[in-house]
């Protein structure tokens, strides 16, 4: 099995692009990679996207995007996992230059939400139809089933949910491609306006258009390229129940612990070896819940790690340093190629004001639903 190399990555600004189609999206984050690359040429295309059909009545992505990239007639895929759409295609992406059946791959992934569609209808039908849909259930509902359940077991407070957005929303801050690039304080996100109890607006990443990509090939030819290839080190995936209530325990995100526990196998490492870490915060409790089965915290401290600032730029684990899904923004097919987006830029040292001291090591965690389908990549520097 080859190892591989990221050698390029590029996305848009995330936000309401209303003047932009699906397909102007992601021809600007796949020409930006591209660029940063330095490549004159893509075997293989892999493109994550969850609801295009739901949201803007298009399917065939693949070669949809082939076509207006001007790559055809080269293999390209469409890849899908609900929000976990994007990690999935860097996945199917990397294996292909692992095999060895092509060298330069092209992984990303888009969403156009803004489109007029029926933004909580197109996301739910990643939950389970029958029995939680048909029963009249959100995905904010089903986790702020998790956060009370959280809450109640573990002792996690209001507070601490909202230190969660507060960190995030001071990251996002920093980060010029972010959908909401201002500060928030722990009062207005405790008292913002209510979705589903506890979590209020400010809990919950927003409805969100935007594309990221990155290109990949085989480590042994990166340096053609660049003189900063990121290597991927490891990947891996894991699926739970797609419904919350079939679970032995509902603040349990089996499928991030498995795919965690997976990732850090085949890359030799253990979670006190990653220096920071992109991870799935649709909503706070979310962001919570992912970092205790990544192992970077006891399980039921998450709360409590974050309220001494441990998961800041300058904390133990800087987690989010892009401002998270909840301030970047959670353009869903996207999101997973994003974050790999950012631990690019931070082991290359490009993050600017949030660049946390001495990365070398870096992780994302990429979830669909409310944790059915997980996966989770490592990422070092050469």
């Amino acid at each position: 099995m080859r190892e591989v190399a990221i050698i390029g990555v590029g996305m848009t600004k995330f936000g309401e692009l209303w003047d932009k189609t699906i397909r102007d999206i992601f021809v600007e984050a796949a020409l930006n990679a591209i660029k940063d690359a330095g490549v004159d040429r893509i075997d293989s295309m892999y493109v994550g996207n969850m609801t295009a059909g739901l949201f803007i009545g298009q399917e065939h992505i693949g070669a949809l995007m082939a076509d207006y990239l001007g790559m055809a007639p080269i293999p390209a895929m469409r890849v899908e996992s609900a929000c976990a759409s994007g990690g999935m295609a860097l996945r199917a992406g990397l294996m292909e230059v692992c095999s060895g059946m092509s060298e330069i791959v092209l992984v990303g992934g888009v969403e156009k939400m803004w489109s007029g569609a029926d933004a909580t209808y197109a996301l739910s039908t990643a939950a389970d139809q029958e029995y939680e849909c048909y029963q009249g259930i959100t995905f904010p509902g089903l986790y702020a089933l998790i956060a009370r359940s959280h809450m109640h077991k573990y002792g996690t407070t209001r507070k601490q949910l909202s230190m969660v957005s507060v960190k995030n929303h001071h990251n996002g801050s920093l980060n010029p491609n972010a959908q909401f690039g201002r500060e928030t304080t722990i009062d207005a996100v405790t008292n913002a306006t209510m979705v589903a109890d506890p979590l209020t607006l400010m809990d919950c990443s927003p409805v969100s258009d935007g594309g990221a990509c990155a290109i990949i090939c085989p480590m042994d030819i990166a340096k053609k390229y660049t003189d900063t290839p990121v290597k991927i080190l490891a990947s891996g995936a894991a699926t739970d129940t797609i419904a919350l209530h079939q679970r032995k325990e509902i603040t349990d995100l089996n499928a991030v612990k498995v795919a965690g526990e997976k990732a850090y196998k085949m890359a030799g490492l253990s979670p006190k070896d990653i220096d920071l870490a992109e991870v799935h915060d649709c909503f706070t409790i979310a962001e919570i819940c992912a970092i205790e089965e990544l192992g970077f915290c006891e399980k039921g401290k998450a709360g409590e790690f974050t309220e001494k600032g441990e998961t800041g730029i300058e904390g133990k684990m800087p987690i989010n340093t892009s401002g998270g899904l909840k301030s970047k923004g959670h353009p869903v097919g996207a999101t997973g190629v994003a974050q790999a987006v950012e631990i690019v830029e931070q082991l290359r040292g490009n993050a600017g004001k949030r660049q946390v001291k001495d990365a070398k090591i870096g992780l994302t965690q990429n979830m669909g639903g409310s944790g059915a389908s997980s996966v989770v990549h490592i990422f070092g520097v050469c």
